[in-house]
């Protein structure tokens, strides 16, 4: 094996993720798991739940990342790359403590993680570092030596997260009729966040208005827009909007939300609308219920015709990155340069977030930065 095709330092790749109730018994525990330390009443989360409770109880996140988990383990058996894969999730089970547990127990000391998040933001990397470090601290409380955890790169402009993105887009239109195509627009969705949280995502030098969080959406979108025009020869007008605003109503989030610029697009004549969900890796509950049911609706009550294209999920192009990740950050351990691959001109991410990236709204440890106690 050539030194670009080794994974040492690592030994296992562990696949992090929010997770989401299976059942509907599950709901509930599962949203008091989410919203843990916020003093919301179990009748309010019920009332939230009602999102879950339309499809059974079940969000269709746990299957999806088992997907991933089995498209990930043929990707490296077919590559022999022969490196133990893990899954463990925030919010549900497999619960993170406990697969670190596993990881422990079966003798590993260096592992890579992947989050199931592309971009720079609190609840999209330093919340999950933070919940790391909680992990190996419970550990430690055991009596327990957990390995050294590494948070994988952000990948938003990675070619082979953004490659299905296009040809989903693709897709989309071919799916309008063809009087209304050329002029349908593209409503690149994302989850909102508060703005402040946005202001200083990423890296202390590029926080500003909207930070690295919005910059980073704005480049895949403007690569998947340029994309479809470069291979349909036609410039479709687009646009970033947001989805799935949870907080306090005098706190303010990103705008706008997908259903106002919905109503926007019928006020300004628009003929049709495709709505591509580049904030998320796969289809779970913020697509199937704010898009696919919620702004479906809005559409369908505006008389406006709509699409979704489909997220990246378990392709294996996506599979394959995660692999290019992994062996170029081991490269990186060991001194070695590696090609970092990266679509468009903001370049590859940092392998470690500096302090002061995306800062704690309350100072907690975190694992895998600059600042971390357990490097």
């Amino acid at each position: 094996m050539s030194d670009l095709r080794d994974p040492a330092p690592y030994d296992a790749l562990l696949l992090l993720s929010f997770g989401g109730p299976e059942g509907p018994d599950d709901v509930v525990p599962f949203l008091e798991n989410v919203t843990r330390d916020r003093g919301i009443p179990t009748e309010r989360l019920k009332e939230v739940g009602q999102h879950y409770f339309l499809f059974g109880g079940v969000s269709p996140i746990n299957d999806q990342n088992r997907a991933l988990l089995d498209a990930l383990r043929k990707d490296f058996a077919d590559h022999a790359l022969d490196l133990p894969v893990y899954w463990g999730n925030r919010n549900w089970a497999p619960y993170l403590t406990d697969t670190l547990r596993e990881m422990t127990e079966a003798g590993h000391r260096r592992v890579a993680v992947l989050a199931t998040s592309a971009y720079a933001s609190y609840s999209g990397c330093r919340q999950y570092r933070e919940n790391l470090a909680d992990a190996i601290a419970a550990l430690e409380a055991e009596g327990l030596r957990p390995p050294r955890v590494d948070k994988l790169r952000h990948y938003f402009n990675h070619p082979g997260f953004v490659r299905p993105m296009i040809e989903g887009v693709l897709a989309s239109l071919a799916e309008l009729p063809e009087e209304i195509r050329a002029g349908a627009h593209l409503a690149f969705t994302t989850h909102s966040v508060p703005t402040a949280a946005a202001d200083t995502s990423g890296p202390e030098e590029e926080h500003g208005e909207g930070g690295a969080y919005v910059r980073q959406h704005l480049e895949v979108a403007r690569l998947v827009a340029g994309a479809v025009r470069d291979e349909t020869g036609i410039e479709h007008p687009w646009e970033l909007v947001y989805q799935s605003r949870s907080g306090a109503p005098h706190i303010p989030w990103l705008e706008p939300d997908i259903c106002d610029h919905l109503q926007t697009l019928h006020d300004t004549g628009a003929p049709a609308a495709v709505m591509v969900p580049i904030g998320f890796v796969s289809d779970h509950m913020e697509v199937l219920y704010d898009l696919d049911t919620e702004a479906t609706a809005k559409a369908a009550e505006l008389g406006l015709p709509v699409r979704r294209s489909a997220t990246v999920g378990a392709d294996p192009r996506f599979a394959a990155a995660v692999r290019d990740l992994l062996l170029e950050r081991a490269a990186s351990e060991r001194g070695i340069d590696a090609e970092r691959c990266a679509l468009g001109t903001l370049g590859a991410s940092h392998d470690l977030c500096p302090v002061g990236c995306c800062p704690a709204r309350n100072r907690r440890p975190a694992a895998a930065g600059a600042d971390s106690p357990y490097a």
